[in-house]
């Protein structure tokens, strides 16, 4: 997106090392897996705040670095959900995961104005779920607690074009693949079990001389039939953006800002596993972000907070994401 520099040793414009630093925060969102927030649980493979801010951009210039991911949410929903093949209602989610994302930008010359890349993230999930199912004696409340591997994130295309100095677009390319554990009837799993394609396209603006940032990530995320219960999630469109302002302060550039995004299911849930009928979700978020770019060394690094709660929300777990991301170039 943008290619702005760090405002580290620089008092009257955010970051001197603007281009590298975005170079930097070029690792790609990390996706991990909520396995019981699936739509065949109550949403798909994307998680909100994964892709929001200039963090999140393809690197315009070589580079090789890695992105550290951790999220938590904390969520619940009273209506019944399609998870590892049960019908849970009144469930409760508690899921930490850590993921780490290694970003090369090869020293590949392209048409002026355009770079590539390629990454793939490695997730560690914890999930909790409790939730009402149906024994033979009617529902019964039960609660399951997995850790271990996620569905690995394989991202091969990401392509960015700077259209100015201050602003820049980006596609890239993604597919999660099937890795982390998964049992049915199992309400925990760290995996979905299912295959998923998710093209983004994104803009991200970011002033050199006013500091301010105004980034935008639109999705689709097109999902493969889990084959242990025959359910398709439908596709998935997702909108996350943020608004900031950056601004020098303590050899570095601080950012303080608002991130949200915006979740609608555009096609039916099918497949002989989905009892439950369409189940089409939709939700909202909105919440503060806290950022810092400056150097260790000769070598950038970033920094990232955020909080997203949700609202408006259908056929999906209702709560509160946390993020922390931390970039590091090592060239």
């Amino acid at each position: 997106m943008s290619n702005h520099q760090s405002t580290a040793g620089r008092r009257t414009r955010p970051c001197r090392t603007e281009a590298t630093v975005v170079a930097a925060l070029a690792a790609l969102c990390l996706v991990l897996p909520l396995a019981s927030q699936a739509e065949e649980g109550g949403s798909g493979h994307y998680i909100p705040g994964s892709m929001a801010s200039f963090m999140d951009v393809v690197p315009p210039t070589e580079t090789f670095l890695a992105r550290l991911n951790v999220m938590h949410y904390d969520g619940s929903a009273s209506k019944a959900l399609p998870i590892a093949g049960l019908d849970a209602a009144n469930a409760s989610v508690k899921s930490t995961a850590y993921g780490l994302t290694l970003l090369w930008r090869p020293p590949v010359e392209m048409t002026e104005g355009w770079s590539y890349a390629m990454s793939t993230t490695i997730p560690y999930v914890t999930m909790e779920v409790t939730a009402d199912v149906q024994g033979g004696a009617g529902s019964v409340r039960r609660s399951s607690k997995v850790s271990g591997l996620g569905d690995i994130i394989l991202m091969p295309l990401m392509l960015n074009y700077v259209v100015n100095p201050d602003l820049s677009s980006n596609f890239r390319v993604a597919f999660y693949a099937p890795t982390g554990a998964y049992e049915v009837g199992r309400l925990a799993n760290t995996g979905k079990n299912f295959w998923t394609l998710e093209p983004t396209l994104a803009f991200a603006y970011l002033g050199k001389q006013n500091g301010i940032e105004a980034s935008l990530f639109t999705g689709i995320s097109f999902n493969k039939e889990n084959p242990d219960t025959q359910y398709k999630s439908g596709s998935q469109l997702h909108l996350d953006g943020t608004l900031a302002q950056h601004f020098p302060f303590a050899g570095g550039l601080a950012g303080v800002g608002l991130s949200g995004y915006y979740y609608k299911q555009v096609s039916a849930d099918s497949g002989t596993g989905a009892t439950l009928g369409d189940f089409k979700a939709k939700s909202v978020g909105i919440g503060p972000a806290l950022s810092y770019a400056g150097k260790a060394g000769q070598n950038d690094y970033l920094a990232e907070l955020k909080w997203l709660h949700e609202s408006s929300t259908e056929n999906r777990l209702k709560g509160d994401f946390v993020w922390f991301k931390f970039i590091y170039k090592f060239f």
